[in-house]
């Protein structure tokens, strides 16, 4: 019984596996790479580092990705590195999780626990936001990119990079946790070589039997311009 409860949950190792170098990171997470590396270190400032310390050029793991991936959503929105980081280490607490932002629970009560904190914590309060809605500002960043994530066993374990409406996504399961094609497993470098190798469109779709406008999609994200 055990041995089979160990496979089964097999997967979760794979979670914290050193598998993306910062560049990617920052690639899937449209964000520039200095600027991640940044949020690791947090050198030079009283702030500290927005996301757990790493070590320079070590590789970050799925989860660690998953928190660059909030992080750049708050940068996006002009939320403070030093919000960021109290937020943080807040919900850490909280759920008592290193990675609270890849949680199911985080999921469905975050908003409520930084609502919580804003009550008690001036920097949280200044979060809350007046805008046309009169939504707390957390809400808003936070329900874009929760939309892109599936939950299993309450950690986030497929991300859809560009949004559900784009076919490719990220698992730790398949294909190392490379980007791939939703339908197939495929990864995008897959395709990105054999187009760049000199196949054509139609080529790759009879090789692979993936429709063309996936294949465009996979080229796109892999940053190859396809002549119209």
């Amino acid at each position: 019984m055990t041995d089979g409860r160990q496979r089964r949950n097999g997967w979760r190792r794979r979670l914290y596996l050193p598998a993306y170098t910062t560049a990617e990171a920052a690639r899937f997470a449209e964000a520039n790479p200095r600027t991640v590396a940044y949020w690791h270190y947090g050198t030079g400032t009283r702030v500290g580092p927005a996301l757990g310390a790493k070590k320079p050029y070590a590789p970050l793991s799925y989860l660690q990705l998953v928190s660059v991936a909030f992080v750049a959503s708050f940068r996006r929105r002009g939320v403070p590195l030093q919000r960021i980081r109290k937020a943080r280490e807040y919900v850490a607490k909280v759920f008592q999780a290193e990675f609270p932002f890849a949680q199911y629970q985080f999921k469905t009560e975050g908003v409520h626990v930084l609502m919580e904190a804003a009550s008690v914590d001036p920097d949280f309060r200044e979060l809350i936001a007046a805008d046309e809605a009169g939504q707390m500002a957390w809400e808003r960043i936070l329900l874009e990119r929760f939309e892109q994530f599936d939950y299993e066993e309450d950690l986030a374990v497929r991300w859809h990079l560009r949004g559900r409406d784009v076919p490719i996504l990220i698992d730790p399961r398949i294909s190392f946790g490379a980007p791939v094609l939703e339908a197939t497993g495929i990864p995008t470098w897959v395709l990105k070589g054999r187009f760049e190798a000199g196949e054509t469109l139609e080529e790759i779709e009879d090789d692979f039997g993936v429709p063309q406008r996936d294949i465009l999609c996979a080229l796109d994200f892999e940053r190859v311009k396809v002549a119209a």
